[in-house]
């Protein structure tokens, strides 16, 4: 591994992706912000402590992108020590709301896109026998919890291919985290797809959540630090997890329940 990690981060313009690129860098890290355009990385960028940092763009939903900017890490930095595949759209609706072009749209950002990036850079990583991947799933990747069909299947892929992951490369020195936060407040919503009934309610639990962007990056940010593999960074949530764990059928009476009393499910 190199003196000063090498951090790449999609979704860098904003949110998670922003506050992570922040946390990197003031810890000597040099961070390459990507988002949609040089634009919004650059924002970024210019925030950062320290030197060397870089603001590229990639359409993290296009092959021909990721690997442009494969070339391009390749070109500027020889590699990677930390992928951080954050960068995601959010979507709602129940399963009879939702059309293919919306199962097409969300599963190549939000799962095909961690894919595109472990292939692009987990073979600089092997080959050095040491490195990190964190992707953002989301807790809705673990909740069952209705109204978010689209949004939760991807993120529950996300988990699953992590676990996966983590099988595969620990034995070449490689560890590998998933972030599964619940809602906080972010601009996440600005891109949501599918039930604007479900946007209207995202954007109310985000602004009622007792967590902040800077409280979950901060335990995001100790947590990838330590090597935890299942990062839940938001406040109520691990112990849902555990419930969910420890008494399955109690867990989905209670989901039951609040579908029937939102009327999220239909």
């Amino acid at each position: 591994m190199s003196q000063q990690r090498r951090v790449l981060i999609t979704g860098a313009g904003s949110g998670l992706g922003q506050a992570l690129a922040l946390r990197y860098a003031r810890s000597g890290a040099r961070v390459a912000c990507v988002d949609l355009t040089v634009a919004r990385s650059e924002a970024t960028r210019a925030t950062l402590a320290g030197s060397g940092h870089l603001a590229l763009a990639a359409d993290v939903g296009s092959d021909e992108a990721m690997e442009a900017l494969r070339t391009d890490i390749e070109r500027d930095w020889g590699g990677l020590d930390v992928l951080v595949n954050n960068a995601g759209i959010a979507s709602g609706g129940a399963m009879v709301e939702t059309t293919m072009a919306e199962w097409q749209q969300v599963l190549n950002i939000d799962l095909l896109s961690v894919v595109r990036g472990c292939r692009m850079f987990l073979p600089g990583m092997i080959a050095a026998r040491s490195g990190q991947v964190l992707s953002t799933a989301s807790f809705a990747g673990l909740a069952g919890a209705p109204g978010i069909m689209t949004y939760g299947v991807a993120k529950a892929a996300v988990v699953a291919l992590s676990e996966q992951l983590r099988a595969e490369v620990q034995q070449f020195g490689i560890r590998v985290g998933v972030i599964c936060p619940s809602f906080f407040r972010t601009n996440l919503c600005d891109t949501m797809v599918g039930s604007a009934r479900m946007k209207h309610t995202a954007i109310k639990l985000m602004d009622t959540s007792p967590d902040t962007i800077d409280s979950v990056a901060d335990n995001v940010f100790a947590a990838a630090e330590r090597g935890d593999f299942l990062i839940i960074p938001t406040r109520a949530e691990p112990m849902r997890w555990r419930f969910k764990r420890w008494f399955p059928e109690s867990y989905a009476r209670q989901i039951q329940k609040l579908a029937r009393q939102t009327g999220l499910a239909n």
